[in-house]
């Protein structure tokens, strides 16, 4: 490992003003936040930085802040504090769900919001060093090799998955990520912030290299909206979703006024499902309905070699969701 400087940011507009000097000299700059992701990523020779911006320097980015609009997670915020905060809980149990998902609780503890969504693809290939669309690349290695665990859909031509579980939460909200850069900052809807392969192979979301995460806004929550987080992983701990659901809806008695249904360990970004959501809205929840909604989550679905066993599983999932959140479990 080669030796790196390190910076201790004072805002996020001089963490991403310091990272900007940085690429102007030639020199490679990170960010650090928890460092969970950056960590591995170095241990495993994906990124050489020259220089760390340290982001736990910056006063006040870890805190939740409630108002009349809604709820600002900022970008340092752990994973275990928003799973434990009791507005989130309340609020927002899909998010409070996700975050405590994720990983072991020493991760958690350390892990942050910001961090958990823009971490890079776990895909043995891209982590191994392969030359592939992730490491510079011209191919996929996963089409006609290990995809057990791969997109079955929106991929091509990667088939990595997005492995955030609170992203399919955040997208399910219609949260907004507020970002900054050198020159100020810009706020981009979460459903617009994860980028498919087909659009940039190499990156996998909106974040410019000199960019950071400031905050996650959500809006406040419409009368009878209800929500859950449903993951389904290979082993307990330590591991990102093989399929998992974010579903929101507003209830009325037990119809559902509206919904919003998004996937996780599917596709390259959270994976959205509107056909479902159009089935769901204006209907009484049912055990019927929810078999339907279920087959319909998988239109599309285009499994590879290695990974069909997605789409009963899919099913399963989204079916399982819905009638926990409608209350019928």
């Amino acid at each position: 490992m080669k030796t790196f400087a390190n910076a201790n940011a004072r805002s996020v507009q001089d963490a991403a003003r310091r990272a900007r000097d940085a690429r102007q000299t030639g020199q490679h700059a990170s960010f650090a936040g928890g460092g969970t992701d950056l960590l591995q990523l170095v241990k495993e020779r994906i990124v050489s930085p020259d220089l760390i911006v340290n982001l736990k320097t910056i006063p006040n980015l870890s805190q939740v802040t409630r108002s009349s609009k809604g709820v600002s997670i900022g970008g340092l915020a752990t994973l275990d504090a928003i799973s434990r905060d009791e507005t989130i809980r309340r609020d927002y149990p899909v998010l409070a769900e996700a975050a405590a998902s994720v990983a072991t609780p020493q991760i958690r503890n350390v892990g942050t919001i910001g961090g958990n969504i823009a971490q890079r693809p776990w895909c043995w290939y891209y982590r191994n060093g392969f030359p592939c669309y992730k490491n510079g690349g011209n191919q996929c290695f996963s089409f006609a090799g290990e995809n057990q665990f791969h997109a079955i859909f929106g991929g091509g031509p990667s088939y990595i998955v997005h492995p955030s579980d609170t992203a399919p939460a955040l997208v399910a909200l219609g949260a907004t990520i507020r970002i900054a850069g050198p020159s100020g900052e810009r706020a981009v809807p979460a459903s617009e912030f994860f980028v498919l392969p087909r659009q940039n192979a190499a990156v996998e979301n909106v974040l410019a290299d000199d960019e950071v995460i400031a905050s996650v806004d959500l809006p406040s929550p419409v009368a009878g909206t209800r929500s859950r987080y449903f993951k389904v992983t290979d082993r307990e701990t330590w591991t990102h979703a093989v399929v998992s659901a974010a579903v929101v809806m507003q209830m009325e008695g037990e119809t559902c006024r509206a919904a919003h249904v998004v996937l996780g360990g599917v596709a390259p970004i959270p994976w959205r499902l509107p056909n479902v959501e159009q089935m769901l809205a204006d209907q009484p929840i049912t055990e019927d309905l929810a078999a339907r909604a279920a087959e319909a989550a998988v239109a599309g679905a285009r499994p590879l070699s290695h990974n069909a066993y997605k789409i009963p599983m899919t099913k399963g999932v989204v079916r399982r969701t819905v009638l926990q959140v409608a209350g019928k479990t």
